[in-house]
């Protein structure tokens, strides 16, 4: 067979290689496009799985790296150009110009809505602290003075609160979850918490869990008691993050890999089992109480696609009374 020359100007390449500026044939085979940009998906496992090419036209290709794709070879005339020599005469059309449509490529879906943070009269539902961050501590730790592992933790705040240390981050947190969680003490778990729940998303993810779970805590306490708009304070709160973004593509991209998480929660099973099995009874609370944290982040989100908001709510009072017991 006789190669075209048109042929001449066509290479194989593997899409895993695709670069931005390339020239790529489409899946008709009768158009191109120019790569606007490339992104890399990959799988469960870490490796390179699909290539997303967004075009210059419009329209994103969904590519798997190992497929192989015909690009156009650099210097050849991309599809659609018509060649000096066949510039149209008076009178007569070009005869290339009805064999190559122009290329129409489906828009990218749209982008998720973005994420309202709260406003100055939400936030004016969380009450400002009674004193110094230290004495909110110190209040707690005098309402308990039995507690072993409230003063362990005051004591270590009482040096002082440094909120730009991830430790004390954390052990603020781990104070209100001791004071609700333990010691059942609703009002004391959201004084010290709220020290938490106002602080900004800095984009350092280790401190910012410690925030989280605060504010998934303080969102689950207002709707068992009740206070179902400051709930949706610390429910905004949470989703800062989300705000972030302000690439399209990148926002889409995250807000997938988000949902799969909801959908897909680490609920520590095999830990637990293997705890009870061992009739390990400290092991199987720790992981109890980080099951106990993955609900109710989940419970701040609104539930999931795989766990609605009912049965989140009968796991949480489920592993509530195991905790406590």
């Amino acid at each position: 067979m006789t190669e075209t020359p048109a042929a001449r100007h066509h290479l194989e390449q593997q899409a895993g290689s695709l670069t931005t500026g390339s020239h790529i044939v489409l899946p008709d085979g009768g158009r191109t496009a120019e790569i606007h940009q490339v992104e890399l998906e990959r799988d469960d496992f870490g490796a390179p799985a699909m290539v997303l090419a967004s075009l210059s036209g419009g329209g994103t290709l969904r590519i798997a790296v190992g497929t192989t794709v015909t690009v156009l070879a650099e210097g050849s005339p991309a599809a659609g150009d018509v060649p000096q020599e066949q510039a149209k005469q008076p009178g007569e059309e070009p005869a290339s110009a009805a064999a190559v449509p122009a290329v129409v490529v489906p828009p990218l879906p749209p982008v998720p809505p973005a994420v309202t943070g709260p406003s100055e009269e939400d936030l004016a539902l969380i009450p400002a602290p009674q004193g110094t961050p230290e004495s909110v501590v110190e209040a707690a730790a005098e309402t308990h003075p039995d507690a072993q592992g409230v003063l362990l933790l005051a004591d270590r705040l009482a040096k002082g609160v440094n909120f730009k240390s991830g430790s004390c981050l954390k052990d603020l947190s781990d104070l209100a979850h001791e004071l609700f969680i333990t010691l059942k003490d609703a009002d004391g778990a959201l004084a010290v918490a709220d020290l938490l729940n106002v602080l900004p998303f800095d984009g350092n993810p280790g401190r910012w869990a410690s925030v989280e779970a605060s504010l998934a805590l303080s969102s689950y306490i207002c709707r068992q008691d009740g206070q179902a708009e400051r709930a949706e304070v610390y429910e905004k709160l949470i989703r800062t993050p989300e705000n972030q973004e302000t690439d399209p593509f990148k926002a889409r991209m995250a807000a997938k890999v988000r949902q799969r998480s909801l959908n897909e929660p680490n609920l520590y099973d095999k830990e637990i089992f293997r705890s009870i099995d061992n009739s390990n009874h400290d092991a199987e609370r720790e992981w109890r109480l980080l099951r106990l944290e993955s609900l109710l982040f989940l419970r701040a989100h609104g539930g999931s696609e795989t766990i609605g908001v009912g049965e989140l709510e009968r796991r949480i009072s489920n592993e509530l009374e195991a905790v406590r017991s």
